[in-house]
């Protein structure tokens, strides 16, 4: 079995009174990839400046999600979009989630927006395209207000809903962007949602997204989707 380095680009960390219910976003993704012994992370954390040199240095990556916003003005997120940019021109297998799905978009010559239509929480079923081989929908759990409003050049949707028209996007062969969070937990989702109740986020959309979280997600899907579509590449590099 050949194994897969897999570049753990850690852009937040959980807050501390929220770290007994999940762990940090590492101990999220470890636990997500835990049923695939041939990934291993290596975990690189940016947000603390440990930022890697060189696209090469992994045989994939993959984004945690962050508070922050693509555009702000941080200098660990400019340097992130250079890495980005890097990450594609050596065609590299890359996958953005929520804040790295709009980082890809940014860092490409595409817009991100503050979205009129409000903060994104719970589970959200997003429609895909019938040739992905992810049947005709697949249910992540969210937290976003930020959405890709335009799309860099040679990127395309792969997946939407009414909420967020670019919900899964993707950049040639070696790139894909999820706006969800297929590492939360039901738990840490309602701990975001509470913690922000009535002040970042309106009460009613905190109540959609607390009824939300009885769906069932599909976290363990878009695993072995996103294996099995960048194996070939992982093996050549091997």
């Amino acid at each position: 079995m050949d194994l897969m380095r897999l570049g753990l680009l850690v852009c937040d960390h959980v807050r501390s009174e929220f770290e007994h219910i999940s762990g940090d976003y590492p101990d999220m993704f470890r636990r997500l990839f835990a049923g695939h012994p041939e990934v291993e992370i290596v975990v690189y954390d940016v947000i603390g400046g440990d930022m890697p040199t060189d696209p090469g240095e992994c045989d994939a990556w993959i984004t945690t999600g962050s508070r922050h916003s693509v555009n702000d003005d941080e200098p660990w997120i400019r340097d992130l979009e250079g890495f980005v940019r890097d990450v594609a021109k050596e065609q590299v297998p890359f996958v953005g989630i929520c804040f790295g799905h709009q980082l890809i978009a940014k860092a490409l010559g595409g817009t991100v927006v503050k979205s009129e239509r409000g903060w994104g929480v719970g589970a959200k079923e997003v429609e895909v395209k019938g040739d992905l081989g992810l049947g005709a929908s697949y249910t992540v759990l969210t937290s976003y207000q930020d959405q890709i409003e335009e799309l860099p050049p040679g990127a395309e949707i792969l997946g939407w809903n009414e909420h967020c028209p670019a919900s899964m996007i993707g950049v040639g062969e070696n790139m894909v962007g999820f706006q969800g969070h297929p590492e939360f937990e039901p738990a840490y989702s309602k701990a975001l949602m509470e913690s922000r109740r009535g002040t970042l986020i309106p009460e009613t959309a905190v109540e959609e997204g607390l009824a939300s979280l009885e769906s069932s997600t599909d976290g363990g899907l878009l695993v072995n989707w996103i294996l099995e579509r960048f194996s070939s590449d992982v093996n050549r590099s091997i």
